[in-house]
């Protein structure tokens, strides 16, 4: 196994094992069994255990954020309609197999208060995430100040979702947001 094959079987195994069972959870020697990695190998490319994590994240977020709007800009019709394929993407992603809810709320949640690096990685991606539903909302037609209560919606759907073990907060959210679009006039 070459290095850049090392470090996609350790990224791997380690985003699947700290989103199915949380990263404090979750040992670098369970990591090495899962990926088949060395030990010393996976020391090599990640020297910590924090430096494994920032790289999951950092390659989920782009991933998720990839996935979405590869979804969204599938979608024709109206820039409405765009809109609100964001909640039809949710809804998709709540439905897969071991979803478990947002891995930035829950590495947030697990070590935000002792680890400024991954509480600055969840916050990029919400920040990322924040502007693309705006960039979507004003293309829209609606204002910029606006585009909060969307995010809003999906974010709640994400959280309630994850708690609840259905996806159904997704159309729930989805009608709220169309609600949304038919009563804020277009500037």
């Amino acid at each position: 196994m070459d290095l850049a094959q090392a470090r996609t079987a350790a990224l791997e195994a380690a985003e699947d094992l700290f989103y199915a069972r949380g990263i404090q959870a979750v040992g670098m020697d369970e990591i090495r069994a899962t990926s088949g990695v060395p030990l010393k190998r996976l020391y090599a490319l990640f020297p910590s255990k924090s430096a494994l994590v920032r790289a999951c994240l950092e390659a989920r977020d782009a991933r998720w954020r990839a996935q979405l709007a590869a979804y969204v800009d599938t979608r024709r019709g109206t820039p409405q309609d765009r809109v609100l394929a964001v909640f039809d993407w949710l809804h998709a992603w709540f439905s897969e197999p071991g979803f478990r809810g947002c891995a930035f709320i829950n590495s947030f949640g697990e070590l935000g208060a002792v680890d400024a690096s991954v509480a600055d990685i969840a916050r990029l991606h919400k920040d990322a995430f924040r502007a693309y539903v705006t960039g979507l909302v004003v293309a829209a037609g609606r204002p910029e100040e606006s585009a909060l209560a969307y995010v809003l919606l999906a974010e709640g759907a994400i959280v309630t979702a994850a708690v609840s073990g259905t996806p159904e907060p997704a159309h729930q959210a989805g009608r709220a947001a169309a609600q949304l679009l038919a009563a804020v006039p277009v500037t």
